[in-house]
C-alpha cells in the first residue's frame, strides 16, 4: 500500500503532465492546494555564541557548543618563539616535540595514548611564532578525563633526560629535512620573517637553530616555562562541549595547581612591540629561484588586506579548476597567464598581534630572474590602483566562502574560539566577520596598499642568485611609477 505523499505525488503528476487543467504551471510559484511549508527557526540570541568564563587565577574559559558525540578540548599559551628574546632561540620548538611526554600522573607518552585511546581520542601539540596549542579530540563523556591529562602535560611535565636527549635526535631530523625537502615554503616563510623583522619578536627563528640544540636542558626550559606558562597567558578552549562543564573541569584541575617549576613569575615577559625593518636574505641552493617579497601592515588593517590578498591570489603553473579556485585573480590573469616560464606566483599573508606581512612568492628558471622580479613589483604598484567592482566582489565573495568553509571542521573553530580569546579576550562571530569583509571598499584597499607601499621591501631569495637584481634595484622599482627595474647595460655578456 502506498503512502500518502507518493499517492499525492501521482495524482499531481497526472493532473498537470496530461496538460488539460493547467497547461502553462509555473515550477516557480506554488503549486495550488499545497500547504505552506514552516521553517526551523532559531529563537532570540544566535546559538553559536561563544560563552567565555574568567577563573579567579586569570585563566580564561572559551567555549562553543557544537552539535555530535565528540569535541575538541585544548590550552593555548600566549609563548612562542617571538617571546625568545632573552633566551636561546629554540625553546618553543622543543617544548613543542617534548608535549604529552610523561608526567606527574602518566609514566610515558603510550599511557597518555592508551587513555586517549578508550574515549577514540588522539592529541596533538603545535606552536607558532606568538601561541602554543596543546589540543585533543576525543568524545564528549570522557571530558573528565581529557581537561585533567591536559592540565598534566602543560603544568606537570617531567621532562627526563632521556626524553630531552631524544628531542635533541628529532629536531636534529627536522632541521635536516627541512633543507633537503622539495617544498621551500617553510624554509622561505622562516627567511622572509628574518629579513622583515630583523633580530626581532616574529623575526626570531621558529625552528630551533643547530647551534642551540645541545643547549636547551631541563633548567632552562623551566626558567622559561616558569615565566611564560602562567594562568593569565592561557585559555582553556573547548567545542562541542556545554560551557558549564568546561568551567567545571577547569576549577577541578586548572584552578589551585602548583606547576612542577614552581612558582609563575610573569614579570620577566618579553612585552616587546614587533619592529619592521625590511631587508634582504639571501641563500645560495638548487637551480630554482624563489623570492618572497612582503610588507607589513597593522592590526587595524587586518581586513582589508586579507581582502587583498583573496584579489591576488594566484597559484603554481599546474594548477586547474574554474573561478572557485582563484583562476581569476590578479597573480593569473596578469602573471601566469601571460608569462609561461613563470612556475608559480602566490599571494601569502600572515597577520600577528601587533603587525602582518603581505608577500607574493613567485619562482621560475634562474635566467628569467630579473625579468620575473620586475614581473613582481610591478604587481605591487598596480595593487594602488582602483580595483575593479567585479574583481573587488568576487575576492569578497570568495574569501567569505573560505572562512564559512573553514569553520565547518570542529578542530578549526576550536583554533580560531582560542586565539581570538588569547589575543583580544573575546571572540568575533563567523557573520559579524563577514560583515566586515562586505564593508570592505575599493578606497579601503587603495588606502591600505599606498600606506604598505611607502614602507621598505623585505626581500628572501633562495636558489641560483647570478641574475638577482640588487636590493637598491628592487626599492628604486617600488617607489617608482610603474614598478619597472632600473636599465641596467653591460660591456660584455
Amino acid at each position: 500500500m502506498s503512502t500518502p505523499v507518493f499517492r499525492m505525488t501521482r495524482l499531481l503528476y497526472r493532473k498537470y503532465s496530461s496538460g488539460s487543467r493547467y497547461p502553462n504551471i509555473s515550477l516557480s510559484a506554488p503549486l495550488p492546494g499545497i500547504p505552506k511549508p514552516v521553517f526551523a527557526s532559531v529563537d532570540g540570541q544566535e546559538q553559536c555564541e561563544t560563552k567565555i568564563t574568567t577563573l579567579e587565577n586569570g585563566l580564561k574559559v572559551a567555549s562553543q557548543n557544537k552539535f555530535g558525540q565528540f569535541c575538541t578540548v585544548g590550552i593555548l599559551v600566549n609563548s612562542g618563539s617571538r617571546h625568545e628574546t632573552k633566551y636561546p632561540s629554540g625553546i618553543a620548538h622543543f617544548l613543542e616535540k617534548l608535549a604529552f611526554s610523561s608526567t606527574a600522573q602518566y609514566g610515558s607518552k603510550d599511557e597518555i595514548l592508551l587513555t586517549l585511546e578508550k574515549h577514540g581520542g588522539i592529541c596533538d601539540c603545535q606552536t607558532s611564532r606568538d601561541t602554543t596549542m596543546y589540543a585533543v579530540s576525543a568524545e564528549v563523556k570522557g571530558l573528565d578525563t581529557i581537561v585533567s591529562l591536559l592540565s598534566d602535560a602543560v603544568l606537570q611535565p617531567r621532562l627526563l633526560d632521556e626524553e630531552i636527549e631524544m628531542t635533541r635526535m628529532a629536531v636534529r631530523f627536522e632541521l635536516e629535512d627541512l633543507n633537503m625537502r622539495p617544498d621551500p615554503e617553510p624554509l622561505l616563510t622562516e627567511m622572509i620573517h628574518a629579513a622583515a623583522y630583523r633580530g626581532n619578536t616574529v623575526g626570531l627563528p621558529r625552528f630551533c637553530p643547530v647551534d642551540n640544540v645541545e643547549k636547551i636542558d631541563k633548567k632552562l626550559l623551566h626558567t622559561y616555562l616558569r615565566s611564560y606558562y602562567c594562568p593569565e597567558r592561557m585559555v582553556l578552549a573547548g567545542v562541542g562541549i556545554e560551557h558549564e562543564q568546561l568551567v567545571a573541569c577547569a576549577r577541578k584541575y586548572l584552578l589551585d595547581v602548583k606547576p612542577v617549576w614552581g612558582a609563575s613569575t610573569p614579570t620577566n615577559v618579553d612585552l616587546s612591540v614587533a619592529q619592521y625593518t625590511g631587508g634582504i636574505v639571501r641563500v645560495r641552493a638548487g637551480r630554482f629561484f624563489f623570492p618572497f617579497l612582503p610588507f607589513f601592515f597593522l592590526e587595524e588593517d587586518f581586513i582589508p588586506f586579507a581582502v587583498l590578498n583573496m584579489m591576488m591570489g594566484g597559484g603554481g603553473s599546474f594548477s586547474a579548476g574554474g573561478p572557485g579556485k582563484g583562476m581569476f585573480t590578479r597573480l593569473y590573469l596578469n602573471v601566469l597567464n601571460r608569462h609561461h616560464w613563470m612556475y608559480n606566483a602566490t599571494s601569502y599573508h600572515h597577520s600577528y598581534e601587533d603587525s602582518g606581512l603581505l608577500c607574493i612568492h613567485a619562482s621560475a628558471d634562474p635566467r628569467q630572474v630579473r625579468e620575473m622580479v620586475e614581473i613582481i613589483t610591478r604587481e605591487f604598484i598596480q595593487m594602488a590602483g582602483t580595483a575593479g567592482e567585479m574583481e573587488l566582489a568576487r575576492a569578497k565573495t570568495q574569501l567569505k566562502s573560505m572562512l564559512m568553509m573553514n569553520l565547518e571542521s570542529r578542530p578549526v573553530i576550536f583554533e580560531d574560539v582560542g586565539r581570538q580569546v588569547l589575543a583580544t579576550g573575546k571572540r568575533k562571530l563567523p557573520h559579524e566577520l563577514c560583515d566586515l569583509i562586505s564593508n570592505i571598499t575599493a578606497s579601503d584597499i587603495k588606502r591600505v596598499t599606498t600606506k604598505m607601499l611607502r614602507s621598505k621591501p623585505a626581500v628572501a631569495a633562495l636558489g641560483d642568485l647570478t641574475e638577482m637584481p640588487s636590493y637598491e634595484h628592487i626599492q628604486a622599482a617600488l617607489s617608482s611609477k610603474d614598478g619597472r627595474l632600473p636599465r641596467m647595460y653591460r660591456l660584455f655578456r
